[in-house]
């Protein structure tokens, strides 16, 4: 019989309809019945592509003796923590502070009013490895809740203790040009100078770390910073990270060298990525970067797009219960597969080997499978025979069991897909690639406002959820992006209409910055603010950085107040570790490193020259503004100083404005590139 999740969207809550674990979902009602039996909440947070969620849910929650231990003892909630990333967010902290690290799945034991007092992440069924099994971690919890309340009350206050503590910033000024260096310097020091990257093993690809360094080199003009970037994404490219059969990149490398990859596929990697691999390529017009972005796009279209033009939030890393089957090769497959001749040339140029070319995790032996990758790039005659091989190898690879597709569509990371494909095809002068962007923006605008209200989650025809502070600060993102990529302000219209709801629900009033949800109902430890970048920018990142945008695209002083009210409140932080911050501290460099507002004032005369070359550099702290010669004067409403800015003697002109004052027009390219004072 399925249980209560059967009624549940989550397509992580669905994989869990049929377990005879009697979930519930987290509700007004789990608890209440907790509190009326008198038991602790046993609460388990994960996601549909989760790895080792999937191993603990067929090793103990799918069990039937383990169920019963469950169901005797706890009230159970199951979250999925991309629905609901407040709770995820509360209780990861806990988690953190009582371990020093989190992960998912991730597993805590509540009181009925939702205080924690036991927090762990994946538990083995049995007791191994020097690692409390559920069969005997359920009883040992049990025995104390019934006959050492006075026990569990102590941990419940030194852990809220200890959360409150975590919420404490110490502000000050706003970082400085200091604070950016050092920050740069900590990231350096970690580099990888063999195999790119940062660290050992595992290693993510945290494009916002490689963006910040992008910036630091157009800043200093210090190769180490470009070099560190480029290199890296060659070996990301180049690596088992990437998918060369059937594109896009995975979850992150378990190895130093970018060979292993944990197979999932998320919608927000391949955005970040996207949005690098594109100022990369505006740099250093390396095809290899530009051929990826396009490799991005055809990915992201194929898997991930819905009919109607919205994302899907990622693909699992299993099928049929073992991690990455559908991306693996054995020799034998080729040989039959290909002509003598393609085979060789496939195992030759992706390293595939009789005895497979990874060990296996736990065991470190080789398991016959092969991940294609690279050594090195690819000639120009090889690449055309790969262009032509690959398709065969793809046709062939999508016949498999296809891994888990979680077709939720939640509105952050469609927002930072948005945002990709307008920068990327405004990059590229792609209208296609800019026609994905306001495809999907047009979606969100349509589905995921509920009574003018927006919301965080679609699924089946249904919006819900309230928007989070990553709703709103991403798809803010978006429009300013969208504005640059088409010039129609009506996306810079509703970037303004939604930063204004932002702060007027978000904001803290008391202390500055945003909090991370709307209202603290959910979080009885009370309603969190965070400056870490992980594996996606926090919000208040990417708000630091909206705000300063829209106050230079507007003139309005009061939002780069706000701004700075943020960097305050976040000053030690930042100033002391700016490189677990690379987003925030992207903002510090946008005011300080030579920030412009650039205005295409259209005259007589074609402009589109100084719109794509504009579009086509490497310009980070800009605005890049356009005053129509048409009729259509609404950009006015947001932007009322460009209309002074007219075209001189009825030619299109461009006027670049530093520190609040503008130079002279330009009217033709070579002026245009000596005043942009570029690399």
């Amino acid at each position: 019989m399925p249980n209560r999740l059967a009624h549940e969207k989550s397509p992580y809550l669905l994989q869990h309809q049929d377990n005879p674990v009697d979930w519930y979902a987290w509700s007004d009602e789990a608890f209440e019945i907790a509190k009326k039996e008198n038991k602790p909440v046993f609460l388990s947070i994960g996601y549909a592509t989760c790895h080792w969620c999937h191993v603990m849910a067929h090793e103990s929650f799918e069990d039937e003796s383990i169920a019963s231990l469950l169901n005797e003892a706890f009230i159970n909630v199951k979250v999925d923590r991309e629905e609901r990333p407040d709770i995820d967010a509360t209780y990861m902290t806990v988690c953190q502070m009582l371990n020093g690290h989190g992960g998912w799945p991730l597993t805590i034991i509540l009181t009925p009013d939702k205080e924690p007092f036991f927090a762990s992440t994946y538990i083995p069924k049995e007791a191994r490895y020097g690692r409390i099994g559920l069969r005997q971690l359920i009883p040992g919890v049990s025995g104390m809740w019934t006959h050492e309340p006075a026990k569990v009350q102590k941990a419940v206050e030194s852990i809220k203790g200890g959360f409150v503590r975590s919420q404490e910033f110490e502000p000050g000024k706003f970082p400085g040009t200091e604070a950016i260096d050092f920050a740069a310097e900590q990231l350096m020091s970690r580099y990888d100078p063999d195999f790119g990257g940062f660290g050992t093993a595992p290693k993510f690809p945290s494009p916002h770390n490689l963006m910040f360094l992008l910036r630091q080199w157009d800043h200093t003009g210090d190769e180490r910073f470009l070099e560190a970037v480029t290199e890296t994404l060659t070996a990301m490219r180049l690596g088992g990270i990437w998918d060369h059969i059937g594109f896009g990149f995975h979850r992150y490398s378990t190895d130093r060298e970018w060979l292993l990859p944990h197979f999932e596929k998320m919608l927000y990697d391949q955005a970040l990525l996207m949005m690098l691999y594109t100022e990369a390529w505006q740099i250093t017009k390396k095809p290899l970067f530009k051929q990826t972005v396009y490799e991005i796009s055809e990915y992201v279209t194929r898997n991930l797009t819905s009919e109607e033009g919205s994302f899907f939030c990622a693909e699992d890393a299993d099928t049929e219960g073992e991690e990455g089957k559908f991306y693996v090769w054995d020799i034998s497959e080729a040989d039959s597969l290909l002509s003598k001749q393609e085979a060789s040339f496939f195992k030759f140029s992706y390293n595939l080997k009789k005895e497979g070319n990874f060990e296996d995790e736990s065991t470190k032996k080789l398991t016959g499978q092969n991940i294609p990758h690279l050594n090195t790039e690819l000639e120009e005659e090889a690449a055309d025979i790969w262009t032509l091989l690959r398709p065969k190898l793809f046709k062939y690879r999508e016949k498999r069991i296809h891994p888990l597709l979680d077709d939720k569509i939640l509105t952050d990371w469609n927002a930072l897909m948005i945002a990709a494909f307008a920068k990327a095809g405004a990059s590229f002068g792609d209208d296609t690639l800019v026609k994905k962007a306001t495809t999907a923006y047009s979606f969100i605008q349509k589905q995921l406002y509920v009574d003018g209200i927006l919301h965080h989650r679609y699924k089946d025809g249904e919006s819900s959820i309230p928007a989070f502070a990553d709703d709103c600060a991403f798809l803010i993102w978006a429009g300013i992006e969208l504005y640059e990529a088409t010039f129609d302000a009506r996306y810079l219209t509703d970037a303004l209409d939604l930063n204004e709801y932002f702060i007027q629900n978000f904001w803290d009033n008391d202390n500055g910055g945003f909090y991370l949800s709307i209202n603290d109902k959910d979080q009885p430890l009370g309603r969190q603010k965070q400056i870490y970048d992980g594996a996606i920018p926090s919000a208040n990142s990417i708000a630091l950085m909206n705000l300063i945008r829209l106050g230079r695209f507007t003139g309005k002083t009061d939002l780069e107040e706000k701004a700075n009210a943020i960097g305050c409140c976040f000053s030690s932080d930042l100033i002391r570790s700016g490189s677990s911050s690379t987003m925030s501290m992207m903002a510090v460099q946008f005011l300080n490193y030579d920030t412009k507002e650039i205005v295409i004032s259209k005259g007589n005369n074609d402009a589109s020259g100084f719109i794509s070359l504009l579009r086509s550099l490497f310009i980070p702290s800009k605005v890049l503004l356009f005053r129509p010669a048409e009729e259509d004067h609404s950009i006015y409403s947001v932007s009322g100083y460009i209309k002074e800015q007219e075209p001189v003697q009825g030619k299109s002109s461009v006027y670049i404005c530093r520190n609040y004052s503008c130079e002279k027009p330009v009217f033709d390219m070579s002026q245009l590139i000596e005043s942009l004072e570029l690399h």
